[in-house]
């Protein structure tokens, strides 16, 4: 099944058309900076040349038909035709507790996302304007909504609620909703892979690290617990997000400093992490590890800070899952940084993990970085939330159009 696959941004829109039986990305693309006359777009077929070019793009339903020119364009295109497009699936932020899979989008369902937007102010709102934009240019063709919080919707109730009045969540649904879901069940099924077991009798701990970060612990095909809760402020420290901090620290700063609260949320999320531990160094691991090893005081605070929480969520969450059968990094941070995962490894002695740093200093894509005595297998996975869209996406079809064919036979 051809399935395009949109995750919209305030000012972008980012594309790829997926082959989902043989998981093969056919052709990939953005939009930057939707709403300006100079826009940016970059279009890339699989085995082409990339083409950009700068045009004026007014707004997403314009960003829509723009990829679907370029998707049929006769020198460049790799479709013949728009209804070679079987699905479309989108990346929706915040599902609340409604859902707990992808869904076909429905006029009810896309009702169900709005009421959502208060949970995600910035994200949801946008993910429903390219929903719209494909619809409008698309009328025809299946759209499915897939949720970056429906793989933590397993979540026990001892681990999604907080230790706040009962009532504030029966009002007004305030619990941990976990983020990056599509990232980790994606990574946790490549370990399951390469371990050579079943999905449903593996125990993994993926660290999705990037600028945004969490932790999270999938056993037997679950998410049990996850670090980022009702926002993905909460957590571990990230790259300019402060992650779980004592909630009276926000009363001391705004008292202190003469800040209202709007303006102290706004140093918790864009000024912290390691961002405000570097002192204004860098938000970027990649300048604080160069720093790191130059000896730079500043920077070898953070990255020490940001390893240390990190090991803490590995620590508990082995606990929650009475052990582990492996650990492992993704995203820009996780994937490219041996020296966080050292950081990271080398404190992990106590649950008998052992790097191998050879394999560690030279990995290379999908690997296993652990030494062959570690107790507990450590890897690397390169995410693909793109690819988890479109095979989730792809199935929801599929069962949309089989209960179709079994309702037309009755």
């Amino acid at each position: 099944m051809k399935v395009l696959v949109i995750n919209c941004g305030s000012s972008s829109l980012k594309f790829r058309l997926i082959e989902t039986d043989k998981e093969e990305v056919i052709a990939k693309g953005l939009c930057e900076r939707i709403g300006s006359e100079s826009a940016h777009f970059v279009y890339e077929p699989a085995g082409g040349e990339k083409n950009e070019k700068d045009t004026p793009i007014p707004d997403h339903d314009e960003a829509v038909r723009i990829l679907i020119e370029a998707l049929i364009d006769t020198r460049i295109g790799v479709i013949k035709d728009v209804s070679e497009i079987e699905a479309v699936g989108h990346r929706i932020v915040h599902g609340g507790d409604k859902f707990d899979h992808a869904e076909c989008l429905t006029p009810e369902v896309i009702m169900d996302i709005e009421d959502c937007c208060e949970l995600a102010p910035i994200h949801n709102p946008v993910n429903l304007m390219g929903i719209r934009a494909c619809m409008k240019v698309m009328p025809h063709t299946h759209m499915v909504g897939v949720f970056d919080t429906a793989f933590h919707h397993s979540l026990p109730e001892e681990a999604y609620l907080y230790g706040i009045p009962y009532e504030y969540y029966k009002k007004y649904k305030i619990r941990r909703y976990g983020f990056h879901g599509m990232s980790h069940k994606y990574v946790s099924k490549e370990i399951a892979k390469m371990l050579g077991v079943p999905y449903d009798q593996c125990k993994t701990i993926v660290c999705h690290l990037g600028n945004g970060a969490s932790i999270t612990a999938v056993k037997n095909g679950y998410s049990v617990d996850t670090s980022m809760g009702y926002t993905p402020l909460e957590g571990i420290i990230m790259g300019t997000r402060c992650g779980s901090i004592d909630p009276e620290i926000i009363h001391i700063i705004t008292e202190k400093e003469g800040k209202t609260l709007g303006e102290v949320m706004n140093i918790l999320n864009n000024k912290s992490g390691v961002y405000g531990l570097s002192d204004y160094l860098s938000s970027d691991v990649r300048d604080l590890s160069e720093a790191y090893f130059a000896g730079n005081p500043d920077a070898e605070r953070a990255l020490n800070t940001y390893a240390y929480s990190i090991v803490k969520y590995i620590g508990a969450y082995a606990t929650v899952m009475d052990g582990a059968d492996a650990i492992s990094f993704t995203a820009g941070v996780g994937e490219h940084s041996a020296l966080v995962r050292r950081l990271v490894c080398d404190r992990l002695g106590f649950i008998g993990v052992k790097l191998d740093y050879d394999k560690n200093r030279n990995c290379d894509g999908a690997m296993e970085i652990s030494a062959p005595d570690s107790k507990i297998k450590v890897f690397v996975i390169p995410t693909d939330e793109e690819m988890s869209i479109a095979k989730q996406t792809a199935e929801q079809v599929k069962i949309k159009e089989d209960k179709i064919r079994e309702d037309k036979r009755e």
